[in-house]
C-alpha cells in the first residue's frame, strides 16, 4: 500500500497491485530544466519509451499541494508551461504540500515520493552532487544523502558535468552508494560519455543489475544505487569541447551572482545558448537512453523470485 497522502494514477496503482515493473520520472527537469515546449514533448516521448518497453511510467509531481504518481497529458503541460511550479527538494515537500501549491520533483524529492509508492525503479538526466567549489560554499545536492537512505535505483547518465564529479564520486563512496557503470568502466560526465573518472563496478546487463538491487536491499543494506549510463556515443558532446562552454556559463553565473537552487536550472540554459541548441539535443537524447534502460530494469527487478 503507498501511503494515504499520495495519488496514484489508475494505471500505476494496477501496475502497483500486480507486481508489474514501475519507472519513476521526474519533474524537475520539465519545469527547470528545458525550455517549453520541448520539455512536454520530452517528457511524453520519456513515457512513451518506458511503456513500449513493457513497463508503466510513473511521472511524479505536486499539484494543488497533491503529491501525484502518474500524471496525465494536461497535468505535464502544466508542468512544463506555468511559471508558478516551484523546485521542489526533500526540505520543500511539506511546504508546498501544506500550502497547497504547485511543486516539480527534484531526483531527492522523487526518490522520496517513489519509495512512498513502492517504486523501486526511476529514470533522470543527471544527478546533482557537489557544485563547483563546493568545498567552501558547502553546496551540495541533497539528492547524495537521499541515496543514502531511499532504496530506490537512479539511472542517470552520471552526474551533471558542470558539478565537481570527483568529490561527488568520494561523498558516494563515504555514504556507502553503490555506482554501477552500466556497459562502462568510465563514470559518464551527462553531455560526454567520460568524465576522467572511473567506476567501481561494472554491470553489462539489466538482468545482472536487478541482481544487484536484490541483493542489495535483501541484506538490510539501505539506500539506493547509481547507474550510470553514458549517452549514446552519437549524441554525446565531447568532453574536451564541453570545458570551455562550462567554464564560460559558471563565469556568467558568478557575476550575475546566481546561487542556490537557482544555479543548475541556469547553467544548463546558458549551456542551450552557448551551444546553439546542441545540449538540448543531448539531453533529450541521454534521457531518452535512459528510459529504455529503466523499463529492461524495472522489468528484469519484477521477474525476481520473491
Amino acid at each position: 500500500m503507498s501511503h494515504p497522502r499520495l495519488r496514484v494514477s489508475e494505471e500505476v496503482a494496477a501496475a502497483l497491485a500486480g507486481g508489474g515493473p514501475v519507472v519513476a520520472l521526474e519533474s524537475t527537469i520539465i519545469s527547470h530544466g528545458m525550455p517549453y515546449p520541448d520539455n512536454v514533448a520530452m517528457a511524453r516521448r520519456v513515457e512513451q519509451i518506458v511503456r513500449e518497453g513493457g513497463a508503466t511510467p510513473a511521472t511524479i509531481a505536486i499539484l494543488d499541494g497533491v503529491p501525484r504518481i502518474g500524471l496525465g497529458p494536461g497535468d505535464l503541460d502544466l508542468l512544463g508551461s506555468d511559471p508558478t511550479v516551484v523546485k521542489v527538494s526533500v526540505r520543500d515537500l511539506p511546504y508546498v504540500v501544506a500550502t497547497g501549491a504547485h511543486g516539480a520533483t527534484t531526483v531527492a524529492a522523487t526518490m522520496r515520493l517513489a519509495a512512498l509508492a513502492g517504486i523501486r525503479v526511476f529514470v533522470t538526466g543527471g544527478l546533482g552532487g557537489v557544485h563547483r567549489g563546493g568545498e567552501s560554499s558547502m553546496d551540495i545536492s541533497a539528492d547524495l544523502t537521499e541515496l543514502a537512505t531511499t532504496d530506490v535505483a537512479v539511472i542517470s547518465a552520471g552526474v551533471k558535468s558542470i558539478l565537481d564529479i570527483g568529490r561527488t564520486l568520494e561523498v558516494l563512496e563515504t555514504l556507502g552508494v553503490p555506482v554501477v557503470g552500466y556497459g562502462t568502466d568510465q563514470f559518464p560526465a551527462f553531455f560526454s560519455r567520460t568524465s576522467g573518472f572511473g567506476v567501481p563496478m561494472r554491470l553489462d546487463t539489466p538482468d545482472d543489475v536487478a541482481a544487484l538491487l536484490n541483493v542489495k536491499w535483501d541484506l538490510g543494506l539501505r539506500g539506493g544505487v547509481v547507474i550510470a549510463n553514458p549517452v549514446p556515443t552519437t549524441q554525446q558532446i565531447p568532453a574536451a569541447d564541453m570545458d570551455g562552454v562550462i567554464a564560460r556559463a559558471l563565469a556568467d553565473c558568478d557575476r550575475l551572482g546566481t546561487t542556490g537552487r537557482d544555479v543548475t536550472p541556469y547553467l544548463l540554459g546558458r549551456i542551450v545558448e552557448i551551444t546553439g541548441g546542441a545540449s538540448l539535443r543531448t539531453n533529450i537524447a541521454l534521457v531518452e537512453n535512459n528510459a529504455r534502460l529503466g523499463a529492461a530494469l524495472a522489468l528484469a527487478y519484477s521477474q525476481l523470485p520473491t
